[in-house]
């Protein structure tokens, strides 16, 4: 018995609720996965360009042998050992064993890092903003399977109401009751109908197809969907206000953008001053591979080097370099306020559309109720006589249209609070 509820409950589509369908698609849409991996390698860039400011370690170890001339030198030691033929080789044995630090400041280095990090914080808004938009996308398609869904409830109620017309019709032109007229008029709108509900089948499936591209590996899977809530709270203009004003990644974008073009400015005046290379050396570098050599001269020791590198002429490379930076910092500048207009005026459509769709639901209600009573009054007319055909069907068409609005109307207010919820960061 286990078992064969096991199996039936296998056979069940699987509910997908509007957190989970936001989860799958992050996990599975690939511009979104592109964006979280640009995000992590500028974060990595970061790491490795403020990791180049400080000393960098290395251990070296090398033996050469230098084929003899002939001849004999002192090569630095105490007594005289053979020559080698190579003038750039110090002995005909050299070991090296040496621990290396080295160091470079300079102010080009520093403003490196600032740009790393500026766009590290610039990926990092980008990703907010993929994301964000994803979740756009998510919730427009969720919401457009539901509305599809109840259209299409709302096309197969309608064609069976034109069916019983269409039957009432008929019967009642079969005691003369009527003109053949009418029966015309029915069955005109039941072939509408069948044509409408055709429709509306496809749309169905189209909306669930695109939905379970983001969700499944297998889109036709079979899934359900949560309707939209009949009345769902909005939030008030403060605090959507307030909210979009601290958590706007577009303007955290912006910033990083600008602050990235003011450090690459700085970079590229870098060129014109000094760079000072530091370096410290402690090892061996000998012709026997010990601590000491012949009469215990000691082959251990450490040297310290130090390079001021002054740059003087290069052409005006670096003034044309630090033109372009200016450039590049100026269009920085531009991106920023027109990012700063641009999310006063999406502030100001979202929350007027939202306001707008919600004040809608309850007109939207009223108008489902009238129709409904007019079709039930209207056919009781045409029943009794007093109604023509053209009346019942265009009480049948009004009808339907409100419903029809109706579902449109809660998609209409669940995608505006949730654009909202997005441009707060809220969701």
């Amino acid at each position: 018995m286990s078992l064969l509820a096991s199996a039936q409950q296998a056979d069940l589509p699987r509910h997908v609720s509007l957190t989970e369908a936001i989860q799958q698609a992050q996990a599975n849409e690939p511009i979104f996965a592109a964006a979280v991996a640009a995000q992590k390698t500028m974060k990595i860039d970061s790491y490795l360009a403020k990791a180049s400011l400080l000393p960098s370690v290395t251990y070296h170890n090398q033996m050469l042998y230098t084929q003899p001339n002939g001849q004999t030198n002192q090569g630095g030691q105490v007594g005289t050992q053979s020559s080698p033929i190579f003038i750039a080789n110090n002995a005909i044995h050299e070991y090296t064993s040496q621990a290396s630090i080295n160091e470079t400041v300079g102010l080009k280095q520093l403003a490196d890092a600032q740009v790393a990090s500026a766009n590290s914080a610039r990926a990092s808004a980008e990703l907010e903003i993929a994301r964000r938009g994803l979740v756009s996308t998510v919730v427009s398609l969720y919401y457009t399977v539901s509305t599809a869904e109840e259209k299409q409830k709302v096309q197969a109620e309608a064609l069976q109401e034109a069916r019983d017309f269409s039957s009432l019709t008929q019967k009642r032109e079969a005691v003369r009751e009527v003109a053949h007229a009418d029966v015309v008029k029915a069955e005109l709108q039941l072939q509408q109908r069948q044509r409408d509900l055709a429709d509306a089948t496809v749309l169905a499936s189209r909306a669930r197809l695109e939905l379970a591209v983001l969700l499944f590996p297998d889109p036709r899977a079979a899934y359900t969907t949560d309707a939209p809530a009949s009345s769902p709270p909005l939030p008030t203009r403060d605090e959507v206000n307030q909210l979009a004003s601290t958590n706007n990644p577009e303007i955290r974008s912006a910033l990083a953008g600008l602050r990235a073009s003011d450090a690459g400015v700085k970079s590229a005046k870098a060129a014109y001053l000094p760079d000072v290379a530091l370096n410290f050396t402690y090892g061996i570098d000998a012709p026997q591979f010990a601590k000491r050599g012949p009469d215990n001269v000691p082959n251990l020791g450490y040297s310290i080097g130090g390079t001021l590198d002054i740059p003087v002429w290069d052409w005006f490379s670096t003034q044309k370099k630090v033109k372009q930076s200016e450039i590049l910092r100026d269009a920085a500048k531009v991106t920023l306020t027109a990012a700063q207009r641009r999310l006063i005026a999406t502030l100001e459509e979202s929350y007027a559309e939202a306001s707008t769709a919600r004040d809608q639901l309850d007109l939207l209600d009223q108008s489902v109720h009238t129709a409904a009573e007019s079709l039930r009054l209207t056919k009781l007319r045409y029943a009794a006589g007093e109604a023509t055909a053209l009346e019942v069907v265009d009480a049948q068409n009004s009808y339907l249209t409100a419903q029809t609005s109706q579902a449109d109307g809660l998609t209409r207010f669940e995608t505006a609070l949730a654009a909202l919820q997005v441009l707060t960061g809220s969701i």
